[in-house]
């Protein structure tokens, strides 16, 4: 997962370039009237410079209303950093049937982000999209165990070796459709985005990683029980790029294995980029 961040952060900044240095090319921009139809971004926002001879932005944002329109393309945005809690049964605190699944709380984390999306912007104040990308849940075992694969349903061995990382997670492609509720551009160009919607998640993987000195680093890979479909709702709140997101999955966590039934997973934090 290291290396598909690190390969994302990358095409994020030279996208963010590519844009960057398209906006100071660009030179006779139509100020009253925003295009419709189909174009392709590539992380770009939707403002566009309206400067005169001098460099001065002319533009009053208060009152400039985009004009419908749809767009689409490869984006790298709604990175998310934050949190996952299990939800056993409506409660916090997980029941003796989950209690193997004790978790370090500050290193059980939710990891996110968007790289493609499809939209529909109605006016300036209101678009809706909907984007795919992948999202990683990484729960930090506290006890010294190992989740089994396979099996009719969720199991685990007690070991006796001292886990110095034992992490169970899993990967899921993610399809959410977002309602933008969006304020005017302010003097500086930026926004306040409220946005609400339902969350779609198709299981690409399950893994086990642990690190000990009897066994270096392991990774085994598997199904583990993890629903193949999972889907919920999510609430993103923010001011220009940076802001928090919540989401909270409808369905268990876990498939054809009755002692985790109504295991849930919620998860917040912090986001940037809408």
């Amino acid at each position: 997962m290291k290396r598909l961040l690190i390969t994302a952060i990358i095409c994020a900044a030279a996208t963010g370039a590519f844009a960057q240095s398209t906006d100071t090319t660009k030179t006779g921009t139509d100020t009253t009237k925003a295009k419709k139809g189909f174009h392709i971004s590539f992380g770009k926002g939707e403002s566009a410079a309206h400067l005169d001879a001098n460099g001065i932005d002319t533009m009053d944002y208060s009152r400039h209303s985009k004009a419908p329109g749809f767009s689409w393309g490869v984006t790298f945005t709604r990175f998310d950093l934050g949190l996952t809690t299990l939800v056993d049964n409506g409660s916090f605190k997980l029941s003796p049937q989950n209690d193997f699944l004790r978790y370090r709380s500050w290193k059980t984390s939710n990891v996110g982000f968007d790289l493609l999306q499809f939209s529909y912007r109605f006016n300036s104040t209101f678009k809706i999209y909907i984007s795919g990308g992948f999202d990683w849940t990484l729960i930090r075992l506290r006890d010294n165990i190992t989740i089994q694969r396979g099996g009719d349903q969720l199991t685990y061995t007690q070991d006796n070796i001292d886990y110095s990382k034992n992490r169970f997670s899993s990967t899921y492609i993610r399809v959410p459709l977002s309602f933008d509720f969006r304020t005017h551009e302010n003097a500086n160009g930026v926004r306040w985005h409220f946005v609400v919607g339902p969350d779609l998640g198709f299981l690409i993987n399950g893994r086990v990683k642990q690190i000990s000195d009897e066994n270096g680093k392991q990774k085994m890979n598997g199904d583990y029980h993890f629903a193949d479909t999972r889907y919920g709702a999510f609430v993103r709140v923010g001011h220009g790029a940076l802001g928090m997101f919540a989401k909270y999955y409808f369905n268990d966590m876990f498939q054809n294995s009755p002692p985790q039934d109504g295991l849930k997973n919620f998860a917040f934090g912090v986001m940037v980029g809408f």
